[in-house]
């Protein structure tokens, strides 16, 4: 954390500790189904509605043959893909800000929620962790936001089926080009320069430039290429994603990849990894 981050974090912390301690026992509402009810959520990455072109997030839920696109703002579409990739700019914004504040204080986001629709609009909602506090603190909050916030501080996300099943109705355009995460794993394209810099093979991938959860454990590592997902060719990101949305029920992934000059194979469960902070993988700047 930079100096000037650092120090607005710090200004801020008394302001958030008081807000926790007096203004925020009262909720304004109460979550909509029992956490127990939801469903736990990856976010694969950002697309467009097919029909309006509002921004959508895109949620992988484990073992369904779906993508499930939710709206969001442009400026939070902005924010989730930063998370994806670990781009920090060099002065936080609103999400990176407010998760180094809860950094430098002993609250925790543990968990956020998607838990209903109203009216076509979604609802989400903060859930935060005090010391001495038996109980877990829930704030309602917009679901792009709490998303954002997810990804930058490394919270787990779970979605109400009702609101995956109205969601499901939403047509959504995705985009070859951008970053997408699935198992765990973060994907982009690989152009020739990226394949030079990184000795990377002559063949078709894409790039993992980020890896958390049991693909790490698995001892796959950012700058490998992905070379196939259940025996087939990912050739973009997005097709990344269908390949492992298409994995049969009750299987795991098979992962096949080139690195440090050699084919490894792996087997990865189609279940949401354990959540971490987003951050970018070394060497892989832009």
């Amino acid at each position: 954390m930079n100096d000037s981050r650092s120090k607005s974090a710090r200004l801020l912390v008394p302001c958030l500790a008081l807000l926790l301690a007096w203004a925020l026992p009262a909720q304004s509402r109460e979550l909509a189904v029992p956490p127990e009810a939801m469903v736990e959520v990856e976010v694969a990455t950002v697309g467009m509605s097919g029909m309006a072109g509002v921004p959508v997030v895109l949620l992988r839920e484990p073992g369904a043959r779906e993508v499930i696109p939710i709206y969001i703002g442009v400026t939070e579409a902005r924010a989730i893909l930063r998370a994806l990739t670990g781009e920090r700019p060099s002065r936080p914004l609103t999400h990176e800000l407010l998760g180094d504040v809860l950094a430098g204080t002993e609250a925790a986001l543990a968990r956020v929620y998607v838990d209903a629709l109203a009216d076509s609009t979604f609802l989400g909602m903060l859930e935060l962790t005090l010391p001495g506090r038996d109980t877990p603190l829930r704030i309602d909050s917009r679901p792009s936001d709490a998303i954002a916030l997810a990804l930058t501080v490394g919270a787990s996300i779970h979605v109400a089926p009702e609101v995956l099943e109205a969601a499901r109705q939403i047509e959504y355009q995705g985009f070859d080009d951008q970053v997408v995460v699935a198992l765990g794993i973060t994907v982009t394209p690989l152009d020739d320069d990226l394949r030079e810099a990184l000795g990377l093979p002559d063949r078709a991938g894409v790039l993992v430039s980020d890896v958390s959860g049991e693909a790490a454990e698995a001892g796959l590592v950012p700058g490998a290429m992905l070379l196939e997902v259940n025996g087939e060719i990912p050739d973009s990101p997005l097709h990344f994603l269908e390949l492992v949305r298409d994995t049969p029920e009750g299987e795991p992934a098979g992962l096949r990849a080139w690195q440090r000059g050699e084919i490894v194979e792996l087997e990865l469960s189609t279940e949401v990894p354990m959540p971490s902070p987003r951050r970018r993988a070394p060497g892989l700047e832009a």
